[in-house]
């Protein structure tokens, strides 16, 4: 009886973790040589963008300086290749080509700049305004 509990037990932790790491991403966008998902609203879409960015060359989090989460950030990438957007939600997914790039993020006013080198493994840039 303890055995089969356990069992079901286990069955039923698989079934919830195949079914969160599902969660539907929005989809994607491009313009050029770049590719690129924005969302992350809501806890589930969150978690499956999260879970993603092991997936993509380069990978975009935008905050406020006390750590919640910001959407509607203006985005301009240029580089080996280039490509302008408009960030839906705090975390963007970016497939672009090995190469040096400065990503610009604006809101309300305000704007920060980073460069960083894609190629050789995932990327992140975190922008905190």
């Amino acid at each position: 009886m303890r055995s089969s509990r356990l069992c079901l037990s286990t069955v039923l932790l698989a079934a919830a973790c195949a079914a969160h790491a599902q969660a539907p991403l929005p989809a994607m966008h491009g313009e050029g040589a770049v590719r690129w998902v924005c969302g992350g609203i809501g806890s589930d879409e969150s978690t499956a963008m999260r879970a993603e960015m092991k997936s993509h060359p380069l990978s975009l989090l935008f905050a406020r300086a006390d750590g919640a989460y910001l959407a509607s950030v203006d985005v301009q990438i240029q580089g080996a290749a280039s490509a302008r957007l408009r960030a839906g939600g705090p975390v963007c997914l970016i497939d672009l080509p090995d190469g040096k790039y400065t990503v610009q993020a604006s809101i309300e006013g305000t704007s920060k700049s980073q460069t960083v080198t894609v190629g050789g493994g995932p990327r992140t840039l975190d922008f905190r305004f």
